[in-house]
């Protein structure tokens, strides 16, 4: 499964959870001098708190209904590179849920499913063992074992470049999975080390949804509750509207879920907030001021606030006319401050501040963290000034650049009537302006996110992504690599391919993390993505709704979300 998964900009005003499922401040974010304005010294990194209420499964009473904003994606296979983060979350209610994480980072096995795990080295290569529960079965009895196994790694390593998987690298690393003792274990060979090998087996694909047709096409705006498993199975799914509801599964073998139906409705954002204060859904997520201000004081709700699993960035598509001078895309970072641009998201926060993301692949509260961004790109307006005059494009008469008979124009792609989104747009183009690069504003919609992406029809724009695992560096390739369904911005080389590669082989998670960062700072050199934020997770919530919200890494199993007693 994509751990790092993209999510619409959307999500900052009032549905994180929806990704197409991305004022007067009485505090401001860090600024470029290091002090957060008017707060005192910069965080030395964000926030890790959680805030979900936790309660045990027998602290959950039996039934009831759990209704939120949603729908299923364009696509609905989370392996594939043009899923987002809906399709994870649809995805984790009606298929297995082998492999998650504590809040802190710490692995999970379900016993549900795995009833034993070995892991060992032999000869320098990694061999895992993975004995699955005899019980364990798909809705149309289909054992879940071996075959299980080798069909998600077969599909996602890469060897069949038809598969559009969003990323090969991990599965890239196993030689074999191989029937063991009986068909109930599977045994798993890798070439080298591979210190973070469970995140490439957080669920697993049924052997038909494996198939290439399976793969590309089968979830495409469809649900395969036969090929699921898991306590709640598909009640029903309207694929004109968009709505769907979970209920309990009569054929799973482990605990109950305790709800009796898990909804989701497609609504969009601001309709969303509405429909959480007229007491219609259970929860709603509030990503700035205004959001916050529209989901406080409900009766008989309250606001959970915690750190934040996702990171947001200007994407800079290095496949677009003008943006595939290095140069040009250089000189448009370096006059960009973030800064800014951070000030805008976080107004009307009260205190919140958080040191400006230095790193695609790691928050700055976990070990290993580098500051990667600021090591390669400066906001220096006066150099990109520089830079272009060296590149050949000259100011015209409008102060707009020019090279060859054609003006330097970007386009800025932002989605809906958003105020915060159309303030980072105006913010941008103000930004741009005086070092001479034209700014476009494109409108579209939420839900034309996952198609933009799809196909990269856009210059610059705002897109974040929402780590699933603590891994972090093991995404190396995912962001970076030529090859890569994922790289969306479509910067690298083969040089930097092979770096890569090396730095994904090395054994020890401290090193390996360490080189990873390396290979970063020249990546970034390339100019294709700029980190901006994260902010906070805020979500509006009805009391007494357990094991739901802010949990960074943490994801509670589907049959312990319900209402507390």
């Amino acid at each position: 499964m994509r751990p790092r998964t993209a999510v619409s900009t959307a999500a900052l005003t009032a549905a994180l959870a929806l990704a197409v499922s991305a004022c007067s401040a009485s505090g401001s974010p860090t600024g470029g001098t290091g002090k957060a304005s008017g707060k005192g010294a910069t965080p030395a990194a964000a926030s890790a708190q959680v805030d979900y209420n936790p309660r045990s499964y027998d602290e959950l009473k039996d039934g009831g209904t759990y209704t939120t904003a949603g729908t299923i994606d364009d696509q609905g296979n989370p392996f594939n590179a043009n899923a987002t983060l809906t399709a994870k979350r649809v995805w984790f209610w009606y298929n297995p849920d082998v492999i998650t994480y504590s809040p802190t980072g710490e692995t999970q096995y379900n016993p549900d499913y795995l009833s034993d795990v070995k892991v060992g080295v032999t000869g320098g290569n990694q061999r895992v063992v993975l004995t699955l529960n005899p019980k364990a079965t798909y809705n149309d009895g289909t054992p879940i074992d071996w075959t299980a196994v080798k069909a998600t790694w077969q599909a996602n390593n890469g060897a069949d470049k038809r598969y559009n998987a969003s990323d090969t690298e991990g599965y890239g690393h196993i030689t074999s999975v191989t029937r063991g003792a009986d068909d109930k274990q599977a045994v798993v060979d890798f070439k080298g080390v591979a210190p973070w090998w469970s995140s490439l087996f957080t669920t697993f694909l049924h052997p038909k949804a494996a198939t290439l047709a399976g793969f590309n096409d089968a979830y495409v705006k469809k649900v395969h509750p036969e090929w699921g498993a898991g306590p709640y199975t598909v009640g029903k799914f309207d694929p004109e509207g968009g709505d769907l509801t979970f209920v309990r599964n009569p054929k799973w073998w482990g605990k109950k879920g305790r709800l009796d139906q898990r909804v989701y409705v497609n609504l969009e954002s601001d309709a969303a907030a509405n429909a959480f204060k007229n007491g219609q859904i259970d929860y709603s997520s509030a990503g700035d001021a205004e959001g916050l201000k529209r989901l406080s004081g409900v009766q008989g709700t309250e606001i959970r606030q915690g750190g934040s699993p996702f990171a947001y960035s200007f994407y800079v598509n290095a496949k677009s006319p003008h943006l595939q001078d290095i140069q040009v895309r250089k000189a448009l970072m370096e006059s960009i401050d973030r800064t800014q641009i951070a000030k805008i998201q976080f107004q009307g926060l009260g205190d919140y501040s958080e040191p400006l993301p230095g790193s695609l692949l790691l928050f700055s509260f976990q070990k290993g963290y580098s500051d990667n961004v600021g090591a390669v790109i400066k906001h220096d307006p006066e150099n990109a000034k520089k830079t272009l005059d060296a590149a050949g494009w000259k100011p015209g008469a409008d102060g707009v650049r020019e090279k060859d008979g054609k003006k330097l124009a970007v386009t800025y792609t932002l989605r809906g009537d958003d105020p915060l989104e159309k303030a980072t747009a105006g913010a941008l183009v103000q930004m741009l302006k005086p070092v001479g690069i034209q700014v476009d504003l494109k409108n579209s919609t939420e839900a034309d996110f996952a198609k933009i992406l799809t196909d990269r029809s856009f210059d610059i724009f705002l897109v974040g992504n929402r780590a699933g695992d603590p891994f972090g560096t093991r995404y190396l390739c995912e962001f970076y690599c030529t090859d890569s369904a994922s790289n969306l911005v479509s910067i690298g080389s083969p040089a930097l391919d092979k770096e890569i590669h090396a730095v994904s082989a090395i054994a020890d998670p401290a090193r390996q993390t360490a080189e990873a960062n390396a290979v970063e700072r020249k990546a970034l050199a390339q100019y294709g993505y700029l980190p901006l934020f994260s902010g906070p997770s805020i979500y509006g919530v009805k009391k007494g709704l357990a094991n739901v919200g802010a949990t960074i890494f943490g994801t509670p199993l589907p049959e312990t979300v319900g209402w507390q007693k």
